[in-house]
């Protein structure tokens, strides 16, 4: 039954890879205002990272059909609020570091904080409707978790295209070249098993 939530929610850790973007590629390295600006973001989106990889674990590890949908429920809502969290400080973490040094910068900047603040609106959305459920009844608890799984693959699969605008081209170089970016997309990327 949280099954399909564990898969839905693997897909969420892709919008924090995109974020920390690793496209390598050459390009101007003088950019020190650039760099720095993605050395400010890199290591405020690592502990983040590292938080919505922690409740996705949360998440899958409670899965098992005879886990009891009061646990079910506690840990999903603990997951999301720990991932409305995370991307309201990543959010918050762009605002912090300005407009990125590059054409355009103040909007890029600007639509990936909305995004972001976006995506932390809807899963505390996702934790009220988990809170909400009722777990004295299994069947209705099941098909509740069904329309959040349902919910939260929308999620995943909704546009993070202000964050792709945001770490492309010089900005994506410079994220590259940061340790606590390159740290982030790989614990953020790890294959999560579905099924």
């Amino acid at each position: 039954m949280n099954k399909k939530l564990a898969a839905a929610l693997s897909g969420g850790a892709v919008l924090v890879v995109a974020l920390t973007g690793c496209s390598s590629g050459s390009g101007s390295d003088n950019n020190d205002k650039l760099d720095a600006w993605a050395k400010q973001v890199c290591d405020a989106v690592q502990p983040q990272a590292k938080k919505i990889e922690a409740a996705n674990t949360a998440i899958q590890k409670e899965t098992s059909d005879n886990s009891a949908p009061a646990d079910v429920q506690k840990t999903d809502a603990k997951a999301f609020q720990d991932m409305s969290d995370a991307y309201k400080a990543i959010g918050a973490a762009v605002n912090t570091a300005g407009a990125p040094n590059v054409d355009n910068g103040a909007k890029k900047q600007k639509d990936a904080v909305k995004e972001l603040d976006g995506i932390a609106t809807q899963y505390a959305g996702l934790k009220k409707q988990v809170d909400e459920l009722d777990t004295k009844d299994q069947a209705k608890f099941a098909d509740g978790l069904k329309d959040i799984a349902t919910q939260l693959d929308k999620l995943s699969q909704t546009g993070n295209d202000a964050l792709k605008n945001l770490e492309e081209g010089d900005v994506g170089q410079a994220m590259a070249k940061q340790a606590s970016c390159k740290s982030a997309s790989s614990s953020a990327s790890a294959p999560a098993t579905s099924g």
